[in-house]
């Protein structure tokens, strides 16, 4: 069961999770939310313990009923330059940032986190899975990057984007050993896992 908060009732607490950092293309996505503390729904999750379905439900749950919610993107090349880590922990800061609510405790997924905000926050491994406002970040991070590579998928077709979503599935490799990179693709990533591009 999902809990509502972290420290008190009375503390404003906002929830930070990214989606997309394994992935070999696209950008990595943060949210941040703030939920009401009395909020509850029984299929708030962890948005990879979701259906596609459950997490476009609770996204206009989510954008609807929350106290305030911001989404952060950081590109392939800003990734390339800075690294994953780093870029995820600029998307989070992108995220927070488009809160104009006072925030006095960000709840972020995972263990470590990094920014020149000067907000207090707290690290919590499977966050997502512990607290409702995370959770909530978790679902708005993951659908706002996926409707992100479905458009891409449009114009790359033959990368199956629209299922795979940029992560390195088998059929994503061999796609881009048969046709090559995307602008979009990471170009720091191992792209192709034991196979080289430049093999027979």
């Amino acid at each position: 069961m999902l809990l509502p908060y972290f420290q008190s009732p009375e503390t404003i607490e906002c929830g930070v999770d990214e989606a997309g950092r394994g992935c070999l293309c696209g950008p990595v996505v943060a949210a941040a939310v703030i939920l009401p503390k009395d909020f509850h729904n029984q299929t708030l999750n962890d948005s990879k313990q979701l259906t596609h379905k459950q997490r476009q439900a609770l996204r206009e749950i989510i954008e609807k009923e929350a106290l305030a919610c911001g989404v952060g993107f950081v590109s392939n090349e800003e990734i390339d330059q800075i690294n994953i880590l780093n870029a995820s922990f600029l998307a989070m800061t992108r995220a927070i940032e488009q809160i104009k609510t006072p925030i006095e405790l960000l709840l972020i997924d995972g263990n470590r986190f990094r920014s020149q905000l000067t907000i207090p926050y707290k690290c919590i491994v499977k966050g997502d899975a512990k607290y409702n406002s995370i959770a909530a970040a978790s679902i708005l991070a993951k659908t706002h990057r996926d409707e992100y590579m479905e458009t891409l998928a449009r114009e790359y077709p033959q990368y199956n984007w629209q299922q795979n979503k940029g992560y390195p599935t088998k059929e994503h490799r061999e796609a881009i050993r048969q046709f090559g990179i995307t602008p979009h693709h990471r170009k720091t990533f191992n792209l192709l896992g034991e196979l080289s591009l430049f093999e027979d």
